[in-house]
């Protein structure tokens, strides 16, 4: 197989992140059918046309990376990995399809729709904010506002939240929590109030 440095570590990137944007897109699809979110069922829709340019991204990147014909096993196996990944993404889409439909949910879904205190919110981060180059760990979002940060859109990728990512001004935040933490986190963002030191 080729060596990990230039074309296969393009390939080997643009795998992974297929692979997360895949598992953020049912992480938000599932969230958005169990708090019937409209905001979020849109996101995974937007995700889905994100998913597809990638998947064409990446079987172009390795279709025109060069390889040996004895190789053609293994870039056959990485291009069915993107397929797979891809179909993920199509499935979430369909959870979230459900959702944007306004089809009615089971009887014990909707109950459980009912009984949840949950929200979703999407606020962007100003550029007065406290939140702004701290890491999500640092920035200890719920114990704050009580709110988990589900996603992070930053112009047209959207990062899973991880506790070194770094929160950047313009970021928006993709949150649920109980609804009592939502005017928090959205003052926190807009800078109207800040993280203790």
């Amino acid at each position: 197989m080729a060596s990990p440095k230039g074309p296969f570590k393009k390939i080997v990137d643009k795998l992974v992140e297929l692979k997360d944007t895949s598992e953020l897109m049912m992480d938000l699809a599932y969230s958005s059918l169990l708090l019937n979110s409209h905001e979020l069922a849109e996101e995974v829709q937007e995700l889905e046309e994100h998913v597809d340019e990638l998947h064409t991204e990446f079987e172009l990147l390795v279709l025109s990376s060069g390889f040996k014909r004895k190789e053609s096993k293994d870039f056959l196996g990485l291009i069915r990995l993107g397929v797979v990944t891809e179909k993920i993404a199509d499935a979430a889409a369909e959870i979230a399809g459900v959702v944007l439909r306004g089809l009615e949910p089971h009887p014990v879904l909707k109950l459980v729709i009912e009984e949840a205190e949950e929200t979703v919110t999407r606020v962007q981060v100003a550029r007065k904010s406290s939140l702004i180059n701290k890491t999500l760990r640092d920035a200890q979002i719920p114990e704050e506002t009580g709110m988990w940060v589900l996603s992070i859109r930053r112009g047209g990728k959207w990062i899973r939240p991880k506790p070194y990512v770094v929160i950047k001004a313009g970021d928006v935040l993709i949150a649920s929590g109980y609804a009592e933490g939502e005017e928090d986190l959205m003052k926190l963002a807009s800078g109207e109030t800040v993280l203790p030191v």
